[in-house]
């Protein structure tokens, strides 16, 4: 079954389906997220969840969205699903019953964006610590990042100290050769490259 056709009856799609570059996109209504998702996958061969993610469209109402990535791998064929959600009610319905491994991708998206995931098995962040009061890939979050307070336990324990904002952790400095230089940095500022330039 190709995209077109599995999209033609799909449970709480809003318009019609847009293809790009042979990749067709479906939105779809948040409250139909699971019943699209199970029809996609017991009726038309939808079988893996490549991916989910969020995105933060800042600026914009309804600000955030999530992404799910779908594959038929015996019909050889890509299925995107989109679904709208406001910032003043960031909770979309958990799809783990679909796909289990939508587990650690909707934690994912919980941690680095807000967005809560309904009826999710174990909705904890998965890269920052519980308690960390922000959300880093929304795109309001400096690229310096935000000085936090570390879980004491860990702190008396000796197992982290606290980096530097400098030199981290959202930037890549393109164009560089050795993996020290690789690694993702904060850009200097303006008057940082000119005292660099001045010395030489």
């Amino acid at each position: 079954m190709t995209p077109q056709q599995a999209s033609a009856n799909l449970p709480g799609r809003i318009g019609e389906p847009v293809e790009f570059r042979d990749e067709v996109t479906v939105s779809v209504e948040r409250a139909q997220i699971v019943a699209a998702c199970r029809y996609l996958k017991s009726d038309c061969g939808f079988d893996m969840l490549v991916d989910l993610s969020g995105v933060d469209n800042y600026g914009t109402d309804p600000r955030f969205m999530v992404v799910y990535e779908l594959c038929s791998l015996a019909n050889r064929c890509h299925l995107r699903l989109k679904v709208s959600v406001a910032e003043d009610d960031l909770i979309v319905d958990s799809v783990t019953g679909v796909w289990r491994t939508a587990d650690w991708h909707e934690r994912e998206a919980f941690d680095m964006f807000g967005i809560r995931f309904r009826n999710h098995p174990n909705l904890k962040r998965i890269l920052m610590w519980d308690g960390y009061p922000y959300h880093p890939l929304r795109k309001d979050f400096p690229l310096a990042g935000l000085p936090a307070e570390l879980p004491e336990t860990a702190v008396d324990a000796g197992q982290v100290q606290t980096a530097a904002m400098l030199g981290g952790p959202f930037v890549t400095a393109p164009g560089t050769q050795t993996s020290a230089k690789r690694e993702p940095r904060q850009t200097d500022t303006a008057a940082e490259r000119f005292d660099k330039k001045g010395a030489r």
